[in-house]
C-alpha cells in the first residue's frame, strides 16, 4: 500500500528530502514548490506551483490529493502555521507548528525561552524594539556585539561587530532594520551544527556539519544562506571536545522538554547553530526545520528508511533504533549565480557535464526548452562521499568543475586545509 508524502518547498534542501523519501518504493511523492524545481518534479507524481506561505492553497492541494504526511522544508510556511492547517485537517507534519517554530522565527523568543528555563548555552543578550534605546546601549558596550534582527533573515541579517562593521556601522545597521534587534556578546571559537529528528518527546541526533556561510574562499565576504559543509566519517568533528558534544545535545534535549513544559510540542527537525569556545557550546541559533545546505549531507548519508522515521515522528514513537547514517564523509559544494548574494544574474544558461559519483541536487534553478537557467539565489549543489574528507572534496570538485555558464563555487570547502585551520584555531582559543 502506497504512503503518500507532500513535500513542501523546492530547493536543494527539498530536493534531498524527496530523494531521500523516493527511496521506499511505497512512497508515493507530491510537492508544492513557489517554483517548478526539474529533481523535485521528476521524483513526484504531481505537484502544485504556489507560495509555499498560501497556507490555504497548501491544505487544500493536501487534502484533495489524500496525503497522509507533509514534510515542510523552508522557515518561512512554518512561520505562516502551515502545520496548524495541516494537523488540523488530519494530516501529520515532519515540521513544528507555529508557536513552536518561534525557536527560530522570533530570536527573542529563544533566548528569554533559554533563560526561563535555565538552559546552558545561552550567550548574554538583551532584547530591543527601539533603535534609539539600541545605539544607546551599543554605543556604552564596551566590546563587539552580534546583531541579530528578531525576525526571519533568511540566514543573511546576522552581522558580527569588528567583522563585518564597526561601532558607528552597527548603529547604522539597526536604524536600517528598524530596532527590533537582539544584541547578544560577540563569541569566539569554531560554530557546527547538530541536528536532531524529534518527535514531541524523543530526540535523535544526526552527524556533525560545519557549514560555510561566508560568500568567498577563505572565509570572506558577506554572509549566504550557506555555500557548502562537510561531515567526516566518524560523525564528528576533530574541534569538538566529546564532552562539548554531550553538552550540546544535553542543550537539544532541555529545548524539547522546555517547549512541551510550555505547551509548545515540537516535532519535526531541530537544527542547533553552536559555538564552541574556551567555555564550552553556546547556542548562536536554533532552526526549526533541516539546514541547506546541510541536509544534502545528512540525507546523503542516511541509510535507514526516511519514509519510516516520518512515521514514527508523527505518532510519537521515535528512537535511536530507527535513524543509522552511513559511515563515510561527504562534502557539499553550491553553485551559486555570478554576482551572488549581493547582485547575482539570473536567467543565464547552464551546462553539466559528466559529475562522476558526486549526488546531484538542483536548488533555485529552472529548465526552459531542455536548457537549465540560473536564477537569484543558489542554482545547485553536489554531495560527493566517500570514506575519507579529501576523497570526498575530490569528488564534489570534480562535479563543480563540469558545470559551465556564468556561476561560481567555492573550491575550500571540504579541504582537508580548511579543517586544519579549524583545528588551530580552536587550539588557540582553548589556550
Amino acid at each position: 500500500m502506497s504512503m503518500k508524502v507532500l513535500v513542501v518547498g523546492g530547493g536543494g534542501r527539498e530536493h534531498a528530502i524527496a530523494k531521500a523519501l523516493a527511496r521506499n518504493d511505497a512512497c508515493e511523492l507530491y510537492a508544492v514548490m513557489a517554483k517548478k524545481n526539474p529533481g523535485i518534479a521528476g521524483l513526484c507524481k504531481d505537484f502544485l506551483l504556489c507560495k509555499e506561505t498560501e497556507v490555504d492553497k497548501v491544505a487544500e492541494y493536501a487534502v484533495k490529493m489524500n496525503i497522509k504526511y507533509a514534510v515542510i522544508g523552508p522557515e518561512a510556511p512554518l512561520a505562516a502555521g502551515l502545520a496548524d492547517c495541516l494537523e488540523e485537517k488530519g494530516i501529520s507534519c515532519v515540521g513544528p507548528k507555529r508557536l513552536a517554530a518561534q525557536i527560530e522565527t522570533d530570536k527573542a523568543f529563544c533566548r528569554n525561552l533559554m533563560r526561563e528555563y535555565d538552559i546552558a548555552g545561552c550567550p548574554k543578550y538583551n532584547i530591543f524594539h527601539d533603535p534609539v534605546k539600541a545605539e544607546e546601549f551599543i554605543r556604552n558596550y564596551g566590546g563587539d556585539l552580534a546583531i541579530k534582527p528578531i525576525g526571519l533573515t533568511g540566514g543573511k541579517g546576522v552581522a558580527i561587530m569588528g567583522e563585518h562593521f564597526d561601532k558607528e556601522g552597527a548603529i547604522k545597521y539597526i536604524h536600517e532594520i528598524g530596532g527590533e534587534v537582539v544584541l547578544e556578546e560577540r563569541l569566539l571559537g569554531e560554530e557546527f551544527t547538530l541536528m536532531a529528528f524529534v518527535d514531541g518527546e524523543h530526540l535523535v541526533p544526526m552527524p556533525l556539519v560545519q557549514d560555510h556561510k561566508r560568500a568567498f574562499e577563505g572565509d570572506v565576504g558577506p554572509n549566504t544562506g550557506g555555500m557548502g559543509s562537510y561531515t567526516l566519517a566518524d560523525h564528528k568533528l576533530p574541534f569538538v571536545k566529546a564532552d562539548d558534544y554531550k553538552d550540546a545535545i544535553a542543550i537539544m534535549k532541555d529545548v524539547v522538554a522546555s517547549m512541551k513544559k510550555m505547551g509548545n510540542v515540537y516535532k519535526g527537525m531541530l537544527y542547533g547553530q553552536f559555538m564552541i569556545t574556551k567555555d564550552g557550546p553556546k547556542v548562536i541559533e536554533f532552526n526549526a526545520r533541516f539546514g541547506d545546505p546541510e541536509a544534502m549531507n545528512l540525507l546523503t548519508l542516511l541509510s535507514s528508511d526516511f519514509c519510516n522515521i516520518v512515521e514514527k515522528i508523527a505518532s510519537g514513537t521515535l528512537s535511536d533504533a530507527d535513524v543509522e547514517f552511513t559511515h563515510k564523509a561527504t562534502v557539499c559544494k553550491y553553485i551559486v549565480p555570478e554576482g551572488y548574494p549581493d547582485s547575482p544574474q539570473p536567467n543565464c544558461d547552464i551546462e553539466i557535464g559528466d559529475i562522476g559519483d558526486a549526488v546531484l541536487y538542483y536548488a533555485n534553478v529552472v529548465e526552459e526548452g531542455g536548457k537549465l537557467k540560473t536564477q537569484t539565489s543558489r542554482t545547485l549543489a553536489f554531495v560527493g562521499m566517500a570514506d575519507t574528507l579529501e576523497d570526498a572534496e575530490k569528488i564534489a570538485e570534480k562535479a563543480c568543475q563540469s558545470v559551465s555558464g556564468k556561476i561560481r563555487h567555492r573550491k575550500d570547502i571540504g579541504t582537508v586545509e580548511v579543517l586544519n585551520k579549524r583545528i588551530a584555531h580552536m587550539k588557540e582559543i582553548r589556550q
